[in-house]
């Protein structure tokens, strides 16, 4: 995917920062503290070594999965990503208090408590430095499918406490977001399942956690996270894991880790071939017991680094307190150990430059994210709510380990919330927001993409619903290097935050709209090509959705705004295919909620029999129903194109010039005929990086529009 931008663009986006900019504005708006630590500015510094300008350019992966935090968490109130200031935040079921209210906007856990509603709000730590270690929130299977609740997300405090809608800015983590500028930082990054840490990371490094029970499966919980742990009483899982493979094929792979302190988070200890192989005399197991269940710290990293000998593919596993788990560590030191790694990897500039680093999350804790995440439609009372064009039997939760979980029987497993992914390497610079759908098993495809070892264990619908994050580079534009000054390090807060307690974050007094930063972001491409039509035959009236886009399937999300405690329909299109939602047979007035990936939205209210309007690429065009004419009235939403009436006669079907040029492909139009409305938002994407949404961000809408 190319990164080229035209002189003519880069000077009319004079709010768009390159890095030395970025610098400057990091340095004056929260301190040299809150700029490029060494290690940053190390990454950014040593150029990428372009042999072939592609993929195969990268000779090393390495992995450090962090613990329990969610997108929004850390970055709804960044600039150019889908944060807090997202337009089109989905609405939530009505409450006495609240009945047009968006999911910002949510119940206290206690009824009759003060406040009664609460939005996301803010652990400021400057004034408080004790909230950098708040209470952690429940993150088990029951907890988080109630939470989530089939998607309507309506509730989330009465299953995760009321702070679970706390959140970061710039000022308390500086570090995250001086990585997330400098390098690419994904913000339709998922994590695989509503579900805790063990069933996530199992996704990490085998693609799945075996929802049909073929290999002592489904793992719903963290009960396999030692090599002697056996609380089901079958002896470990028995389905093939990613390192096996690599192995076989001859990849060489090292996970780096302390053994007497890895927070239980390699997932491998629950498989009977790791059990197995720890102190086997067979050769080929003692290898893959040494590479994988073995100690080798981040000094035996950056021993390796310097050696030349890093191999092909590497895991990191944090100990408990560097993790980022709320309850027992902090950002502040999360991010010193990223700087350690980074500090590693780049010890030799040589093997720095043929090296991708991807930091994510294995899951949200019970930490809120309001974009609802893409899955299967929902099964209810024998009915499925919605479609979809790609096989996805083997998502649904229908193997119950006990009396708790049978309750979410039928359920989609995933994906789960958004949690953040930092790609850093030397063809990731520059600052850029990804906003294609991946999650976990997207680490195994970009594996796959580069090594060839496929992993048989993902499935057909997270294949074609999430990518493989190779959209997050640019393999052959030229490398520009500047020259950036090693500023203070983040050892010193580190070992401050080492020594704090868990507390209890206090509520603000009233429920206030979250405040994004506004401004732009250099923007990935990403693969969608979307619209939804109306469509009337005779009495019968239908949303069409299609998908042209070439190689990816997007899950559309129906919210019935009239009967928002019904579960919302959902529909997977792949790939070049289309997907019918039926509409009442009636004059009735309709209010349907629309949503998809890349900034993809629909509003359909009134009636739904008088016109169709859909944006096809960069063709917008319009479609009269009726036998009689129609004066159409276009608004502009948003960017400033001005209002105009379209006459068209009866079954006209007209194109519609439109300029998205000063919008960098972004368009949101309005359309308003005889008792219809139907709004039109999103993205045209051309192949190429564009820039993020310009009237993105600002205060968060509470109340539905």
């Amino acid at each position: 995917m190319t990164d080229h931008i035209g002189e003519e663009v880069r000077t009319e986006m004079v709010t768009v920062q390159d890095r030395r900019s970025f610098i400057r504005t990091m340095m004056a708006s929260a301190g040299a503290a809150a700029a490029l630590t060494p290690a940053i500015a190390r990454a950014l510094e040593i150029p990428a070594d372009r042999r072939t300008g592609t993929l195969h350019d990268v000779d090393h992966l390495v992995i450090l999965t962090q613990e329990n935090r969610s997108f929004d968490h850390y970055f709804g109130t960044m600039r150019g990503v889908r944060g807090y200031g997202d337009r089109f935040a989905i609405p939530a079921p009505p409450l006495p208090s609240a009945p047009r209210r968006t999911v910002l906007l949510q119940p206290n856990e206690h009824p009759g408590a003060t406040p009664p509603l609460i939005a996301p709000f803010r652990l400021d730590t400057t004034t408080d430095f004790r909230l950098y270690r708040p209470l952690g929130t429940p993150h088990g299977f029951t907890d988080s499918q109630a939470a989530w609740d089939n998607g309507r997300m309506g509730a989330w405090p009465h299953s995760k406490h009321n702070h679970a809608m706390a959140h970061f800015t710039r000022q308390d983590i500086p570090f995250q977001y001086a990585l997330a500028e400098a390098f690419t930082l994904c913000d339709a990054y998922h994590c695989a399942l509503h579900l805790c840490t063990n069933p996530n990371r199992l996704y990490i490094w085998t693609g799945t956690h075996d929802p049909q029970a073929r290999g002592n499966g489904p793992a719903i919980d963290n009960g396999y996270d030692d090599l002697k742990s056996d609380p089901l009483h079958h002896g470990g899982y028995l389905w093939t894991t990613y390192p096996e493979r690599l192995m076989a094929a001859g990849i060489g792979f090292q996970i780096y880790q302390d053994m007497a302190d890895n927070f239980g988070d390699n997932s491998l200890v629950g498989f009977q071939t790791y059990r197995k192989a720890k102190g086997s005399s067979d050769a080929a197991a003692a290898l893959l017991a040494r590479r994988t269940i073995a100690t080798r710290t981040l000094a035996d990293l950056k021993q390796d680094v310097l050696a030349k000998r890093l191999p092909e593919v590497s895991w990191i596993v944090g100990p408990t307190a560097l993790s980022e788990h709320p309850s027992v560590s902090t950002p502040l030191q999360g991010g010193d150990y990223t700087a350690q790694v980074l500090d590693a990897l780049t010890a030799n500039p040589e093997v720095w430059a043929r090296t991708v680093l991807l930091i994510n999350f294995d899951e949200n804790d019970g930490l809120f994210d309001h974009v609802p995440p893409p899955a299967p439609p929902a099964r209810t009372s024998g009915r499925t709510i919605g479609a979809t064009t790609v096989p996805a039997d083997d998502e649904y939760h229908t193997h119950s380990q006990g009396a708790e979980d049978a309750a979410y029987l039928n359920r989609p497993y995933g994906l789960g919330p958004r949690v953040p992914l930092y790609v850093v390497s030397p063809w990731s610079k520059g600052g850029h927001v990804a906003s294609e759908v991946f999650d976990h098993t997207s680490v195994l495809r970009f594996l796959e993409a580069r090594f060839g070892v496929h992993e048989p264990n993902i499935s057909a619908w997270r294949r074609a619903v999430c990518g493989d994050l190779t959209s997050c580079f640019d393999f052959h534009a030229p490398d520009t290097r500047d020259f950036i000054a090693a500023l203070p390090a983040t050892a010193a807060l580190s070992e401050r935050a080492a020594g704090l307690k868990e507390i209890q974050p206090p509520l603000p007094d009233e429920a206030l709209a979250p405040v994004q930063e506004v401004g732009l972001r250099r923007r990935r491409a990403t693969p969608y090509v979307l619209d939804a039509r109306l469509r009337k035959e005779g009495a019968s009236r239908a949303l069409i959705f299609a998908n042209h886009s070439v190689e990816r399937a997007a899950v559309f999300h129906v919210y019935d705004v009239d009967r928002l405690d019904a579960d919302p329909a959902r529909y997977t299109v792949g790939a070049g295919r289309e997907l019918t939602h039926q509409l009442p047979d009636t004059d009735e007035a309709v209010d349907f909620f629309i949503l998809g990936p890349n900034g993809f939205h629909r509003r359909l209210t009134g009636r739904s029999d008088i016109f169709s309007a859909s944006m096809d690429g960069a063709s917008l065009s319009l479609h009269n129903l009726t036998s009689d004419p129609q004066s159409i009235v276009m608004t502009d939403r948003a960017y400033g194109a001005a209002a105009s009436t379209i006459t068209l006669g009866g079954g006209e079907t007209r194109a519609i010039p439109v300029s998205l040029k000063d919008s960098h492909g972004w368009y949101d139009r309005q359309f308003a005929a005889a008792g219809q409305s139907l709004r039109l938002a999103g993205h045209v994407e051309d192949g190429t990086a564009s820039y993020s949404d310009p009237v993105a961000g600002g205060a968060g809408p509470l109340q539905l529009t």
